[in-house]
């Protein structure tokens, strides 16, 4: 059941754009100690990120925020990664793509998951400007939880950029110095 919105033409199903990438983890993606380097992962879920926004939106998009992004397992060279990206939430211009990044070694068929991170995208049109994106069909009650929850999420990122603004603008240092006493930090001012 759509929301009591009667124009359906400008929207589309979340399983429309719904992404997966796979690659092959070579050694030359590989840190020194074997091991896949993460702003190598980074450039994948930003490709596929963008994959997912742009083609639901129907419009070039660019990255605006990255959330969540923990390395949960190490990815080993010779392994398959999959990055499986849907659209979690749309907004007027932005949409929050939702990617979850699993590793199998084709050998043992061990499958990990590795990552889940939110890239935040708004669409672009030709002249640059921010451009409408079409409303999102929730197929499933699992397309529902994670609209909800990416409406959450963005609650909770603007309460704490915020809360963060807050913070840095009263905090005093010269009172705040004995939470520093416990820490692993030398005083040399």
């Amino acid at each position: 059941m759509l929301s009591k919105m009667s124009d359906t033409q400008n929207f589309r199903p979340v399983s429309y754009s719904r992404t997966t990438l796979t690659e092959l983890m070579i050694p030359s993606y590989a840190n020194f100690g074997g091991k896949i380097h993460g702003g190598i992962l980074l450039s994948l879920m930003d490709k596929v990120a963008y994959a997912c926004a742009a083609k639901h939106a129907g419009n070039y998009c660019v990255t605006v925020s990255v959330e969540g992004v923990n390395f949960l397992q190490p990815v080993e060279v010779g392994e398959l990664v999959s990055l499986k990206a849907s659209v979690n939430y749309v907004g007027n211009t932005s949409l929050m793509v939702g990617i979850r990044v699993i590793a199998e070694n084709v050998k043992t068929g061990n499958v990990k998951h590795t990552n889940t991170s939110y890239f935040t995208m708004v669409a672009k049109d030709d002249e640059d400007k921010s451009a409408q994106v079409p409303g999102l069909i929730l197929e499933t009650r699992e397309d529902g939880r994670r609209f909800l929850e990416a409406i959450r999420r963005r609650e909770l990122s603007r309460r704490y950029q915020t809360e963060l603004d807050n913070t840095k603008t009263i905090i005093q240092v010269e009172k705040e110095l004995h939470l520093l006493e416990a820490q692993r930090c030398q005083i040399t001012f």
